[in-house]
């Protein structure tokens, strides 16, 4: 399962970023980034509507991953999804991939595969239940 995860992750490498996107033709931000990899690696569930990352309630973040068939784990591994903390007020997610990350990056305006740990604090790791799905 974290194999076809990392896969469709970088798969979506260069694909144009825009906020609240959810189309790889139109662009994605993290949530449709997220939505988008968990779609295509086979997972049907539901994903967050009317998110706003932007409010920094990690706790309503931590909800609507569990909602979306996601369990928090105490360690990330490749597969998993990373709730980091860029600034005081803003919540961003990232997909781990052996040795870095892949994520929708605002400032270089598309989806980029970054080595090493994440710059920003972690919030936590959540991996995909096997028994739950994933669905746009």
């Amino acid at each position: 399962m974290a194999d076809r995860i990392v896969a469709a992750a970088r798969d979506l490498v260069g694909v144009r970023f825009r906020l609240h996107g959810r189309s790889t033709e139109r662009g994605v931000d993290c949530v449709g980034l997220a939505a988008i990899v968990l779609a295509r690696a086979g997972h049907r569930g539901t994903a967050p509507r009317g998110y706003g990352l932007r409010s920094g309630d990690g706790a309503l973040a931590c909800v609507w991953l569990c909602e979306a068939g996601l369990s928090a784990v105490p360690e990330g591994r490749a597969g998993d999804l990373a709730l980091v903390r860029p600034g005081p007020l803003q919540l961003h997610l990232m997909i781990l991939v052996p040795g870095g990350h892949v994520h929708a990056h605002a400032g270089l305006g598309r989806v980029v595969e970054t080595p090493g740990p994440s710059p920003w604090p972690v919030i936590g790791h959540w991996r995909v239940r096997q028994e739950e799905t994933w669905r746009l």
